[in-house]
């Protein structure tokens, strides 16, 4: 059971777009991604403060497994980012915590840390979004573009098309006020273009 759950994981690189063209630039995401992440938990215990909230929970279940089950992602974690790996550790049992209001730290006054991890989803993850959603529109089956200075192809998700327009609703959905705070927090980032044309 146990080859077959591998040999099924492993025959399923090729969806997500890992190959042997692509696994540089996820090696070197990820190991960026953990670092930034480190730095950051170094400065308060949760991603917007002394709570969790959404955000904490989406990297959560990502990183619950390249953390916790898989053994090359998980040894990277280990020697790059031990607080990161106590937060996933710790994130399963809130049972101690008493959230409150001012638990949250406003986002204009969130630690310069922050800005590594929005820029390293700008940096990789936009452009990924972005083609998927035209490739989604175009109805093709697969896409490719640049990220990171190297080519990237892989099979077009709906479901990703989805998440981006979600945000984008999200975001539209937001006050002019948030929405300009927003636009603060996400300068520079690379993250604008998943936004752009909702004003």
């Amino acid at each position: 059971f146990k080859d077959y759950i591998s040999q099924r994981q492993i025959e399923r690189l090729w969806v997500v777009g890992s190959n042997e063209e692509t696994a540089p630039i996820i090696d070197a995401s990820y190991r960026r991604f953990l670092g930034a992440m480190d730095a950051h938990l170094a400065n308060q215990p949760f991603m917007l403060g002394r709570r969790p909230g959404a955000g904490d929970f989406g990297l959560f279940g990502q990183l619950s497994q390249l953390v916790g089950f898989d053994p090359t992602s998980r040894e990277i974690a280990h020697a790059v980012a031990p607080r990161t790996v106590g937060w996933v550790d710790r994130m399963p049992d809130g049972s101690g915590l008493m959230p409150e209001d001012s638990d949250w730290i406003a986002i204009e006054d969130q630690p310069a840390t922050l800005r590594a991890l929005l820029e390293e989803i700008g940096r990789v993850y936009t452009p990924a979004q972005l083609a998927n959603a035209q490739a989604v529109m175009a109805q093709e089956k697969t896409w490719e573009c640049e990220i990171d200075g190297a080519r990237w192809r892989q099979r077009t998700f709906p479901y990703q098309a989805k998440c981006l327009q979600w945000t984008r609703d999200q975001y539209a959905g937001l006050s002019v006020a948030d929405q300009a705070r927003v636009d603060a927090l996400i300068s520079g980032t690379g993250i604008e273009p998943m936004l752009e044309g909702m004003k």
